[in-house]
């Protein structure tokens, strides 16, 4: 039996950076850390809700998104993460 998941993918870009915020909506415990330690208020959390009964965040605001990592970094479920085919972004420095 193949498991199906709910996966957002949002493309957000800065500085002529293109990449992708990454939700997977299921593995999301709803704790909230990913949208209360954004600098730029770009997560949300969402008025649905996944398969274990919490409210997964979506993003709201992309063009805020400066693509710093600190969601991913603060997900305890690893459930949030940045996608791009550009090596640059993660030598860039992220300035606040």
């Amino acid at each position: 039996m193949v498991e199906t998941q709910t996966v957002s993918r949002t493309k957000v870009e800065r500085k002529g950076h293109e990449a992708y915020l990454v939700i997977l909506e299921d593995w999301c415990k709803g704790c909230g850390f990913c949208v209360e330690f954004c600098p730029k208020q770009v997560l949300e959390l969402s008025g649905k809700f996944n398969v274990k009964g919490y409210h997964p965040p979506y993003v709201k605001n992309p063009e805020n998104c400066i693509l710093c990592q600190l969601c991913e970094l603060y997900c305890p479920e690893f459930a949030i993460y940045q996608e791009s085919d550009d090596e640059s972004l993660s030598k860039q420095e992220c300035t606040l």
